[in-house]
């Protein structure tokens, strides 16, 4: 073995070690929820001549059989729609007006969107529920009060992600083209600059539906009957359920997070390892 194909080995060894730190990481607490939500078997009597026994799906059935899952699950997916569209139409118009407009306010911008960082979610919650209960009953009792705390706890992640997105692209160029052949603001959104930001758009859409999704503090306050305020009382009374409800909480999250790498892919990457392999797939006939 050269010295070079060493050095090359042993470059490549720090950044491996750190992917399978990372794995192991991720998948370990996978694993171990499994096991608790499937296996009644208690840890301190847990070796390896009981590590298959009793194993059984009932946690998982008891969470499809109580009837608050359902109604809380569609709650909060109408939640996180409502949000995602209030979040998509208040920031994407105002990232591209502060990019073609007023770069010099990007800064400015940045550092507003980062303020629900500030504030911690008990805080927040408390100041909200003793506003609205005195000021706004009408906007406390209704089923899309949180539709606007959510929007302002998505900002740090979707204002970033919209950004990123137009980084990416020659905004400038393309409004300037669309506009100069004679196309309307309208048209130059859908057909020109929107097409072109559809990763970061699906992005900071799943992660506004994350946020959605994983607020407890302030739903819980409101006495809002959201998903994860369901989680947490369904825990309550069957402790094997609830570990089975976050372990199917974690897989589904982790397939939506695989399917959005895969979506998010910018599209001259794909089409350029397409023509990669096309090229081997004709090196490889002609020889």
């Amino acid at each position: 073995m050269s010295s070079r194909t060493f050095r090359s080995r042993l470059s490549r060894l720090g950044p491996n070690l750190v992917l399978i730190a990372c794995a192991f990481f991720f998948i370990a607490p996978i694993i171990s929820t499994t096991r608790q939500a499937m296996q009644r078997v208690p840890m301190p009597l847990l070796n390896w001549s009981s590590v298959f026994d009793k194993w059984t799906l009932d946690g998982i059935k008891k969470v499809f059989e109580d009837p608050m899952f359902w109604p809380s699950l569609q709650f909060s997916l109408k939640l996180a729609a409502a949000t995602v569209a209030i979040t998509l139409g208040l920031l994407v118009p105002t990232a591209l007006y502060v990019h073609l407009r007023i770069p010099k306010a990007r800064g400015l911008v940045e550092f507003l969107t980062v303020l629900p960082y500030v504030v911690p979610p008990i805080a927040l919650a408390a100041g909200i529920a003793a506003f609205y209960r005195a000021n706004a009953r009408w906007l406390f009792s209704s089923q899309w009060a949180l539709v606007p705390f959510y929007v302002v706890m998505a900002l740090p992640f979707t204002y970033r992600s919209i950004d990123a997105g137009i980084k990416a692209i020659d905004v400038r160029t393309l409004v300037d083209a669309s506009r100069s052949l004679g196309a309307g603001w309208g048209t130059t959104l859908r057909r020109a600059v929107l097409p072109n930001m559809a990763s970061s758009l699906v992005s900071a859409s799943f992660l506004t539906t994350t946020v959605v999704l994983g607020e407890f503090t302030i739903a819980n306050v409101l006495n809002k009957p959201t998903f994860p305020v369901f989680s947490f009382q369904f825990f309550g009374y069957e402790p094997q359920g609830g570990i089975a409800l976050a372990m199917l909480t974690l897989i589904t999250t982790t397939i939506l997070l695989g399917g959005l790498t895969i979506l998010a892919r910018p599209k001259a990457v794909r089409a350029a390892r397409k023509a990669d392999r096309a090229a081997g797939i004709t090196r490889t006939t002609r020889f």
